[in-house]
């Protein structure tokens, strides 16, 4: 940006007026200036013009004017060696961004921190965090390592970082209310469920890291995750749980939360059949007076169940193979009460039960593996052991192991393949069962309520995968809290960016997108942009972010940010 600089000489106190232009040097960290135009002497100059000052701040604003069309020759020197990196500073966040200052959350840290005796700013420290989780995910000292890659003031230490995260976690559960309520027309009509759990690459345990059944079946310390998500995705609240709770035993406390915090009337609760238990249905029910839509599992059901599900008489055949039928059906369930006895009660509950082919064919597919396993094992027993066999195992009869090395024993029966297992497990592929307290919804609408636990379960994936919010690296369980509270910031922003692109485009594809969007320092206040796609056009045109210049003046960057931190949140 040119403007009109005044410099007095000391000895005389003559003012020289000279057109400069600033720039901002990423080396240096800092605004140079360049003298454009000397124009001389103040005094010679009122010579010439009434009031010199006010006539060259009008000829630098039409210079700044023809500045913004202008072509730009650069000299380049080509012997010139790379240094360290190339400098290369994101824009892609700049959305993100966006995102973050439209739910106010540095409105929420700063508030909650102004009054800390703390040298840092715990805002920019969490604004780091969420977007490094984001776009280049890993530990704490690699997000601090990589923080000059965005332009954001990060003036505070790695020690800070770890300071920070103790602060941040006394503000979890205020921070999930504060996003909900700011986001506008949230449906919560439909609320999702589910439990995932995350490892620790360490054998210690303590309260919160405990040895369980790990859904990557590793023998490492979890903790187990409560997620709620609306109907189009995006998570309302979390909580962490022992790593050694069952799934069924968390829904409870939540739900009480959600109702008594969130202020929610009545939901109809989603889950699978992991949640599907007398307690969980009885209490949303009789308790909050919620609905629950369940699956529940065929092959492990009851015989009564079963005998209806393979009764053919009484499906609707629909195209492709697809058939469905319902019932409603009197779910007796005993409970236990408050002082330790029991009583029984019932349950009207709709069964819907359905059959796609396309359902049967993954389901052996999925099986395959196992099964082919299964029949190496029997023919080369000594190649496997109990490790290894995971998974092909209930497939095998007589298979006895060494309790000390693990490896298959056959000197008393030798393994033989259990064909009735696999035959009985068949019998059930493509046949799925979602049981429901909303008795006057059709069929269909129970399954396409159903359907939409898919969201919830790529959330999870997308969790672990893209945010890589497993192994938890951090070890005390203020900093683990902490952790999970930035992974879950990250994972509300990337789906509501999703939702505001119009859902075309899935969030791997998002994310790929914005890392790649970068710029490159020229020289004096210019940047070279290299990528633009489809996402990158996609923003613009929904959100008014034009990160898709060539060559971008630093000016126009530092606008963008400032524009972002003061966008209206869409209604």
């Amino acid at each position: 940006m040119l403007y009109l600089k005044k410099t007095t000489r000391k000895f005389d106190e003559r003012v020289y007026l000279s057109i400069v232009d600033g720039f901002h040097d990423p080396q240096k960290k800092h605004t140079r200036t360049k003298t454009i135009k000397s124009l001389g002497f103040l005094d010679e100059l009122q010579k010439e013009y009434p009031d010199p000052i006010a006539h060259f701040k009008n000829v630098v604003d039409e210079m700044n004017k023809e500045k913004k069309n202008q072509v730009v020759n650069m000299d380049f020197n080509l012997s010139n060696s790379l240094g360290e990196g190339d400098n290369a500073k994101l824009l892609g966040y700049a959305p993100l961004s966006a995102i973050y200052h439209e739910l106010e959350l540095d409105t929420f840290f700063i508030n909650r921190t102004q009054n800390m005796e703390v040298e840092y700013n715990i805002n920019n420290i969490v604004k780091l965090l969420v977007f490094s989780r984001i776009l280049d995910p890993g530990s704490k000292k690699r997000a601090y390592e990589n923080k000059d890659r965005f332009f954001e003031n990060t003036d505070f230490s790695l020690k800070d970082i770890y300071r920070a995260l103790t602060h941040i976690n006394k503000h979890r559960n205020a921070a999930q209310l504060w996003i909900h309520k700011h986001i506008p027309n949230r449906n919560t009509e439909l609320v999702y469920y589910d439990v995932t759990n995350y490892y620790f690459e360490i054998d210690e345990q303590d309260e919160l890291r405990k040895k369980g059944v790990s859904k990557e079946h590793r023998p490492d310390p979890i903790v187990q995750m409560g997620l709620f998500m609306d109907a189009e995705g995006i998570p309302i609240s979390y909580n962490l749980f022992p790593g050694n709770t069952n799934d069924c035993e968390t829904l409870i406390s939540q739900m009480k939360d959600l109702r008594r915090d969130y202020g929610m009337g009545r939901v109809i609760v989603v889950a699978d059949k992991g949640l599907n238990t007398a307690k969980n249905c009885y209490f949303n029910t009789h308790n909050l007076k919620n609905g629950y839509v369940f699956s529940q599992t065929v092959r492990g059901g009851h015989k009564e169940l079963k005998d209806y599900v393979l009764k053919q008489s009484d499906y609707h055949i629909k195209k492709d193979g697809f058939k469905i039928k319902s019932r409603t059906y009197p779910r007796e369930i005993e409970l236990e009460k408050a002082d330790g006895g029991k009583f029984k009660t019932r349950i009207d509950e709709k069964q819907v039960i359905f059959y796609r082919p396309d359902y049967d064919r993954k389901a052996k597919a999925d099986r395959a593996a196992a099964v082919a396993k299964a029949r190496q094992m029997v023919t080369n027993p000594s190649q496997y052991n109990k490790s290894t066999s995971y998974g092909a195992a209930k497939y095998v009869k007589n298979l006895e192991f060494d309790p000390k090395t693990g490896e298959i024993l056959t000197t008393k029966h030798r393994p033989v393949f259990d064909e009735s297992k696999l035959r009985e497990e068949e019998i059930w592929d493509g046949y799925y069962a979602i049981v429901t307290s909303e008795l006057d919804k059709t069929d269909e609408e129970i399954i396409e309520i159903y359907r939409g636990l898919w969201r919830i379960e790529e959330s999870f994936k997308v969790t672990k995968s893209d945010l890589e919010a497993r192994p938890v690296y951090v070890t005390r369980e203020d900093h683990i809290q902490a952790h999970f509270l930035i992974c879950f910031i990250a994972l509300v922003i990337i789906r509501i960016l999703q939702k505001r692109l119009d859902s075309k485009f899935s969030l791997s594809r998002i994310i790929e997108s914005l890392n790649k969007a970068e710029c490159v320092y020229l020289k004096e206040n210019f940047y070279l942009l290299r990528f633009r796609d489809e996402v990158i056009d996609t923003i613009k045109n929904q959100m008014n972010i034009d990160v898709t210049k060539n060559i971008m003046r630093f000016g126009e960057i530092k606008n963008i940010f400032s524009n972002v931190k003061k966008a209206p949140i869409p209604q």
